[in-house]
């Protein structure tokens, strides 16, 4: 009977099957290079048993990358001790093959969590490579000395493709939980760079993603704004490219609506569009900021093209006391002034409104001696030939102060 019994067991034991790796999945498991392995993935990912096996193929793919950073870290940290030591020779190590290692494990890290989060056969979420997040995270900074070393060679793919990655990563919901503490000195500098590496590839939704993780760091944000408009607007072609934009502009500016720079841009791009939406999109911009430098100096300009020379020194003037620092609109100032002196029958006024025009040209003279930013120069000598007449010693200098 118990032999019987036996038999019966080891019967039905050879009727049964157990659930083991599907045929795609040995498959990726057996190769042992990344790039053969890579295309075994691609191949076979549809059908993977389930979650589980598609987040294994990814781990599988992430530790062939991980093995070639860990070689050519290794080779870096012998060569750092070798060199303080004073022992042995510095041996070379494949820097770009590191830093497409490093992609390469960022990547497929991001692609094995997110089917390691998944539900698996079983209906249950169980993590089996949360560690790996932190093995990437620890080497992914080679990403930014390998860029600059390659900027230096200009290689230009090279550089967006690893100051991107870095950038890219740095706002990846897998990294959420890793301390971006020891890189915020540089990483809105990278990404910054890495944007406009983009606009040089023309990819300009990649540049914009960029852009907009750099105006995240105070110390980079009107750089990238000032590049970013910059780069937009080159890309404009024709009268439907430039609506868009001035749309998108609104709905920065609905987010911002101090940003100066936002508010120049509006301005700008109105000035070409439609004059008298310029004229209203400023106006209702100082009755909620009247001290607006960028909305007072351009409200000036625009009577300054009007030829409207009292308007234009009245916005000029209160632009100057906003922004006390900038030539260019003390010179404009002063041109207002000197050529309502000008045109004024009335001697006394005629001699204020010089000394007032006089005030401005030697402050924008001042803050620009050398004329680099607004040329000051000969309707300075103007307004002090207005006022002092042309053998005065006043006026000779202001002569010479033009060369």
């Amino acid at each position: 009977m118990k032999k019987m019994l036996m038999m019966a067991i080891v019967l039905m034991a050879s009727t049964m099957t157990f659930a083991g790796d599907s045929d795609g999945l040995k498959a990726i498991m057996k190769s042992k290079n990344y790039a053969e392995a890579a295309q075994l993935v691609k191949q076979n990912l549809a059908s993977l048993a389930d979650n589980a096996e598609k987040a294994k193929a990814y781990n599988h793919l992430f530790e062939l990358a991980m093995d070639k950073v860990s070689n050519e870290t290794g080779t870096i940290t012998e060569n750092q001790m070798a060199t303080q030591m004073g022992t042995g020779k510095v041996k070379p190590y494949d820097t770009l093959g590191l830093g497409n290692a490093i992609c390469d494990a960022i990547e497929n890290m991001i692609e094995c969590n997110k089917y390691d989060q998944l539900p698996n056969a079983k209906g249950k979420v169980k993590p089996q490579f949360d560690q790996n997040i932190a093995r990437v995270w620890a080497v992914r900074s080679h990403l930014v000395n390998i860029g600059q070393r390659e900027a230096r060679k200009d290689n230009k793919d090279a550089v967006l493709k690893f100051w991107g990655m870095f950038t890219d990563s740095s706002v990846e919901p897998t990294f959420a939980a890793m301390d971006k503490t020891p890189e915020k000195e540089y990483a809105g500098q990278v990404a910054f760079f890495a944007g406009r590496y983009a606009y040089d590839a023309k990819d300009m939704a990649r540049a914009n993603r960029y852009f907009e993780i750099a105006k995240k760091d105070p110390t980079q944000k009107q750089e990238a704004e000032n590049f970013q408009l910059f780069a937009m607007r080159s890309n404009l072609k024709n009268h439907a490219d430039s609506l868009a934009f001035v749309d998108q502009l609104k709905q920065m500016y609905a987010a911002e609506p101090e940003n100066e720079v936002i508010v120049d841009a509006i301005n700008g791009m109105y000035e070409g569009l439609d004059k008298k939406a310029q004229g209203e999109f400023l106006d209702q911009h100082l009755a909620k900021y009247p001290t607006s430098f960028s909305a007072l100096a351009n409200k000036g300009l625009m009577a300054v093209n009007a030829n409207n020379a009292e308007e234009g020194a009245k916005w000029l003037r209160k632009a100057s006391e906003a922004k006390p620092d900038n030539a260019v609109v003390f010179t404009y100032l002063g041109a207002c002034l000197s050529v309502q002196a000008a045109n004024t029958d009335d001697a006394a006024k005629r001699k204020e409104l010089y000394k007032e025009a006089i005030e401005a040209f030697d402050k924008a003279k001042e803050l620009d001696p050398t004329r680099a930013q607004a040329n000051w120069g000969y309707n300075r000598y103007q307004a002090y030939y207005g006022l002092y007449g042309a053998d005065d010693p006043k006026t000779k200098q202001a002569e010479a102060d033009m060369k």
